[in-house]
């Protein structure tokens, strides 16, 4: 498990070039981004449709980068096997979609990969407790999830100091928390000192003047 006391900065290709997928992974590992943020959308949970396991598989063969994979899908039991096999280092599910949630983080962990789960800004965050024992990572939203270039929700920093408090108290000090949506050097700053240490960062990075200086900004936070 990578220390909490270390920022850990993931690209997300929702915001990049699709035209150029293999180019802008290159570029987030010349920036020295740690994890590639891969967000997939079935357009039945979301109402966006991005990409599949296959694009994934193709990504994987140009970078070295730890493949994080957030499935904002129904049903993500169909998909944890497709994206396991094409090359993910953790996959994550949202605990409001499916009713077999712990089937689920047993699956992904079966593949011996990492497990994790997400929660939506209208979400308890106490709706994750109850996963902790098989998750490796939990994702608190800061944003509706489907679109990218959306404003950081400050309301959502209390859940992330509340997941924090509990992990710590429970015997998950080492979980990793994850925040995604509206994340650039500001709210980063917010995000961190609530507790979260991996920070998804997309229009941050990839519409930045110089994505090298946000990234190393970003990990010194």
């Amino acid at each position: 498990m990578i220390s909490i006391n270390k920022t850990i900065v993931s690209a997300s290709l929702l915001a990049c070039d699709f035209s150029s997928l293999a180019y802008e992974s290159e570029r987030c590992a010349k920036a020295g981004v740690d994890w590639i943020h891969f967000d997939v959308m079935d357009g039945h949970f979301v109402e966006q449709i991005t990409y599949g396991s296959a694009v994934l598989k193709s990504i994987d063969k140009v970078t070295d980068k730890f493949m994080d994979v957030h499935l904002m899908v129904d049903n993500p039991e169909r998909q944890i096997p497709l994206f396991a096999r094409a090359g993910a280092d953790l996959i994550d599910v949202h605990v409001e979609s499916s009713r077999d949630i712990f089937g689920c983080l047993e699956e992904i962990r079966a593949f011996g990969i990492k497990s994790a789960v997400a929660v939506k800004p209208n979400t308890p965050v106490e709706e994750a407790f109850k996963y902790l024992p098989l998750c490796d990572m939990v994702l608190v939203m800061t944003v509706e999830p489907g679109y990218g270039g959306q404003s950081f929700m400050t309301n959502m920093l209390p859940k992330i100091t509340k997941l924090r408090e509990y992990a710590d108290k429970n015997g998950f000090s080492d979980l990793d928390i994850q925040v995604d949506g509206g994340v650039n050097v500001r709210t980063a700053k917010l995000a961190r000192k609530a507790g979260a240490n991996v920070l998804v960062a997309g229009t941050g990075l990839f519409g930045a003047a110089d994505m090298n200086a946000v990234c190393a900004a970003l990990k010194g936070i």
